[in-house]
């Protein structure tokens, strides 16, 4: 597959890990491995320091629904950057398996299978629909952070 080509070819940099805000603790790990399963923590979208990337705020207001969905392909890069600190080798995926989506939506936003296709689109341009087809809910809530999409996944990986 060699995905870092993929991601190379792509333009696409994934970002260092997250630089948390002061004052905020998060005590749990962000890839959980766990037999050939690899479970990822939430993420939001990053610049390529780790640095929390804007544009904030609710889809429907002061978020687009396209600038949310650019926000949902960055968490994609976020979940593929520490997959690969977890992993060392973004190939050892073998299966996209679920995602989990949330929208930070503003009352009565109601497109979030669009914003989250930002994810899901760049998963099966890298990985293929054979690996990375992934099963999905997309629902809208409020984020931490004001960030527009936060995502949670889980991969299975070979041994």
């Amino acid at each position: 597959m060699h995905i870092e080509a993929k991601l190379e070819d792509l333009g696409l940099v994934l970002p260092g890990p997250m630089q948390v805000p002061s004052g905020l603790r998060m005590p749990f790990s962000w890839v959980r491995v766990r037999g050939n399963r690899a479970y990822i923590s939430g993420h939001i979208a990053l610049n390529p320091d780790g640095s929390v990337a804007g544009p904030l705020g609710k889809v429907g207001t002061e978020v687009s629904a396209e600038e949310g969905y650019e926000s949902a392909r960055s968490v994609a890069l976020a979940h593929l950057a520490s997959l690969k600190r977890a992993l060392g080798d973004l190939d050892r995926v073998t299966a996209w398996l679920r995602v989990f989506a949330m929208v930070n939506a503003a009352p009565g936003f109601n497109q979030t299978p669009l914003v989250t296709n930002g994810y899901s689109d760049l998963i099966l341009e890298l990985y293929g629909p054979e690996v990375g087809a992934h099963a999905r809910s997309s629902i809208g809530m409020t984020i931490p952070l004001n960030a527009p999409v936060n995502c949670e996944a889980e991969v299975e990986i070979d041994g």
